[in-house]
């Protein structure tokens, strides 16, 4: 803080030299947007994370554009403001209800490994690379996929050019963000790594330390990439300049001389990147209680395991039993279907997922057989996906595992709706908080790991649908999710959370649309996790006594997801984000009620 005595000229310039030195500025600098995490009007209406991507959003809705556009241009503000969450130097799935049509269409921004990569890659001497390790390095970085996505959707259903829906996030990376206490502390939790590469440590660590609580921080050059970006369309990431900068990245991470941490060199080349396409999937679909609930395909699995925990759920009416029978068999059903999620789902362009059946009535009553009075001893193991299903038989001997993904709390969500009734469910991510921990030099952006979502080994005997494999895409838990009630769009949501996405967005919609919950009270209800494991996680205020007295048991987790969603009613949006998990979301409409 400057003294009193000292001359406001002397101030003033002090500040450019802080702003010029290390990306900080006092906090007078720029505006700040409070977070508000319910809003109800009419218009339009954005939830994401972060209150400058919702203002974002919303700017670009009052502006005339669709749900599209807000959800390209906050994302890209996320990219600014979450650059440990999301970037575009990582991937994503986005699902899109067209009001146009009636069709909900999804994109495939799924991050891909390189052509020179082996199921192999992350095994040395015969035992897999430790995982930290494989985290930090060239070796985890995926061919980015965000960039693709943001042409692909505009060109095909926004209003609005690139070079329109960036220009909110290249002006807030400009004059900067309020720091707030998560990116702080996220910072904080990364300074070991980041201190290790040039070019990472001058960005988030000026002055060698990480921004202080209420400075500003600037990314110029992350406005400078926008604006390439903006100016030569995403070949510039993909063909161009910037592309051969991403892979001296990957392929020579900049280390600082004598940094103890192992650091490998990656795989990827120019040709990874100009092969990249981000490719329209049909989206996954299931019936819930006369609902249409539509999601994404594989790679992802959380479209399909949300939506066969669903099919298990609908063979009881969860509504009429009491709250302990309630979530007992939500937690039953979560187990039962992240079994065959590990079993079966993975990239379907390399491997063959039996989506049809994993999504069948038939199957779900099969494997709801299995839900008893009390909790089925854990891991249970998968079932048979193959078009044969008997009666309530017991269940075959056999191991079940919890291959879980990475993207936790680096993953963000967001969702968007406009008042032609157009939605967006988007949910993207660097995957580890931080990414690889390296930022391509002079350009702003940190790099992914998606690649550590591969298994390392086969577990399976021969039968693992998520090994590495040259260009195939790492298996996701990424379950952005819309629902429709006679063809019209009722409600939108998703969340961040590793493996935990595909729970969370589950227990928000059987909080919803079973339990009669309001969104807001279903987004900030406790939660529990069951991913097929020994234990269950779940927060401190998730009801137990009456699950462990049913054989459940649990582990602490403080947090489980930063969901967003919207609901669509007679009247306009009810925008919801939380109220408190990971510092609190964001909700805004154009016209509040």
């Amino acid at each position: 803080m400057r003294s009193s005595r000292q001359p406001a000229a002397l101030g003033a310039l002090a500040a450019v030299v802080l702003v010029l030195a290390t990306g900080t500025a006092p906090a007078a600098a720029v505006r700040t947007e409070d977070k508000v995490p319910v809003a109800v009007g009419t218009g339009g209406a954005v939830a994401t994370v972060d209150a400058e991507a919702t203002a974002a959003g919303l700017q670009v809705l009052r502006r005339g554009g669709n749900a599209v556009d807000a959800a390209v241009a906050a994302a890209a503000t996320l990219g600014v403001t979450e650059p440990y969450s999301a970037g575009i130097g990582g991937g994503g799935f986005f699902v899109y209800f067209d009001a146009a049509t009636g069709q909900v269409h999804t994109i495939d921004g799924r991050e891909t490994a390189p052509l020179t990569m082996g199921p192999d890659a992350f095994v040395e001497d015969g035992a897999p690379i430790p995982f930290g390790e494989a985290v930090t390095s060239g070796l985890s970085a995926g061919v980015p996929g965000t960039p693709a996505t943001w042409a692909t959707a505009l060109e095909r259903w926004g209003t609005m050019n690139l070079r329109q829906a960036l220009h909110p996030a290249i002006a807030v990376a400009r004059r900067g963000f309020v720091v707030d206490q998560t990116f702080a502390d996220q910072t904080a939790a990364n300074a070991d790594r980041f201190a290790a590469f040039t070019s990472t440590a001058e960005l988030f660590l000026p002055g060698g330390a990480p921004p202080e609580v209420g400075s500003v921080f600037r990314n110029r050059d992350l406005a400078d990439t926008y604006r390439l970006i903006a100016k030569d369309g995403v070949q510039a990431l993909y063909t161009g300049e910037l592309a051969q900068e991403i892979v001296d990245t990957v392929q020579s991470p900049p280390t600082v001389p004598g940094t103890t941490l192992t650091v490998r060199p990656g795989l990827m080349q120019l040709g990874d990147l100009a092969a990249y396409t981000a490719p329209l999937r049909e989206p996954t679909h299931v019936s819930y209680r006369g609902l249409d609930v539509y999601g994404m395909a594989p790679p992802s699995s959380g479209g399909s395991t949300v939506g066969e925990a669903l099919n298990i759920l609908e063979t009881v009416d969860v509504g009429a039993l009491s709250r302990t029978q309630a979530l007992h068999h939500y937690l039953e059903a979560s187990a039962l279907a992240f079994a065959d999620r590990n079993r079966y789902v993975g990239d379907s362009d390399v491997v063959d997922v039996p989506l049809g059946e994993l999504l069948s009535d038939d199957f779900a009553a099969e494997r709801a057989c299995l839900i008893g009075e009390a909790a089925a001893p854990k891991p249970v193991p998968a079932g048979s996906p193959d078009g044969e299903y008997a009666p309530c038989d017991p269940a075959p001997a056999g191991p079940g595992t919890d291959a879980g993904d990475g993207e936790g709390l680096s993953t963000t969500h967001l969702t968007t709706a406009d008042r032609w009734g157009n939605v967006v469910a988007y949910t993207l991510t660097i995957e580890s908080t931080g990414g690889n921990g390296i930022v391509v030099p002079d350009r702003g952006f940190l790099l992914n790991n998606e690649l550590t979502d591969f298994n390392f080994t086969d577990g399976q005997g021969g039968a693992d649908p998520n090994l590495p494999g040259p260009g195939k895409r790492p298996r996701s838990s990424m379950a952005p999710t819309i629902v429709l009630d006679d063809g019209r769009p009722v409600l939108a949501v998703g969340t961040p959370g590793g493996s935990t996405i595909i729970t969370t967005v589950l227990q928000v919609l059987v909080n919803r649309l079973d339990l009669g919950m309001t969104l807001p009270e279903a987004i900030a209800a406790p939660r529990a996790t069951q991913r097929n494991t020994a234990s269950v996680q779940a927060e401190p205020t998730f009801p137990r006594t009456d699950l462990e007295a049913l054989g459940h048991t649990f582990a602490d987790n403080p947090e489980i997801g930063a969901a967003t969603g919207i609901e669509l009613t007679p009247d306009g949006f009810v925008a919801a984000a939380e109220p408190v998990r990971r510092g609190g979301g964001s909700a805004g409409v154009v016209d509040a009620g």
